[in-house]
């Protein structure tokens, strides 16, 4: 059995809805959803379910436990991830001052130049 379906089952429930409402809300004919039990999920059903539920397709795939989208955002401190614009939000700081969108950007391009300079070695 492929893991899709129970995670999919899972994001229903939390948001309170049947799988027959998902279903209906995204346009698929129903019992659908319940083919995942046995049958590979195709790319695009997976990608339209995951984006109704806002997590990545790793997750809906059980590829990972994350069910956060990767972004360019994000980083990984201290083995937490952590969304850098949501961080900015809630008052980071540097050296006592606050960081705004510039310093946020200058970051997130800092670390994305890093983390590809690392790939080469």
């Amino acid at each position: 059995m492929f893991p899709t379906f129970e995670r999919i089952k899972e994001l229903a429930k939390k948001r309170g809805i049947t799988l027959i409402q998902l279903e209906e809300r995204l346009g698929y004919s129903r019992n659908t959803l319940y083919k995942l039990k046995t049958q590979k999920p195709n790319a695009e059903r997976i990608a339209e379910i995951a984006d109704f539920f806002g997590v990545s397709t790793d997750y809906l795939l059980g590829r990972t436990d994350n069910p956060r989208i990767a972004s360019d955002e994000t980083a990984i401190i201290d083995g937490q991830v952590v969304d850098l614009r949501e961080a900015a939000a809630h008052t980071m700081l540097f050296d006592g001052r606050p960081l705004d969108e510039d310093d946020i950007d200058f970051i997130t391009a800092v670390l994305s130049a890093h983390f590809k300079n690392k790939q080469k070695d």
